[in-house]
């Protein structure tokens, strides 16, 4: 289980975090900055510019994942190739389109569509079940 003040340090919403504490998601405003593997600061941290497509792709079992049976564990490497594309991802009660700016050892982060706008939303890899991008 991961400690999310250290995961994610002063992010709101998680304990230990708050506005102005400096920490956050890494590419994000406010957090981060110059981390390893952190998007270029500027233009390329904005959700997209709109919607994503209107469909839902078809989920097969092979995307993304690897392991038997109810053991999951996306690749970051596998996944570092949607980055700042249209992406569609199942955890193992929820899917929704995700728009990636990070991916880093153990977890991603970037833009959900709830429906009729982008928020900025972080994800541990081993609650993917499997993802595709467009």
């Amino acid at each position: 289980m991961y400690d999310h003040r250290q995961l994610f340090p002063g992010f709101p919403g998680f304990p230990g975090g708050g506005q102005g504490s400096g920490g956050g998601f890494p590419g994000f405003p406010g957090g981060g900055q110059g981390a390893p593997g952190s998007p270029p600061q500027g233009g390329q941290n904005q959700p997209p510019s709109g919607p994503p497509p209107n469909f839902q792709p078809q989920k097969t079992t092979a995307q993304g994942t690897s392991g038997g049976p109810g053991l999951y564990a996306v690749d970051p490497g596998a996944i570092r190739r949607c980055l700042y594309r249209y992406t569609y991802i199942w955890l193992r009660r929820d899917s929704f389109w995700f728009y990636p700016v990070y991916v880093g050892r153990r977890s991603i982060s970037g833009w959900r569509w709830i429906g009729f706008t982008w928020v900025y939303y972080g994800i541990d890899l081993d609650k993917i079940e499997s993802f595709t991008c467009v």
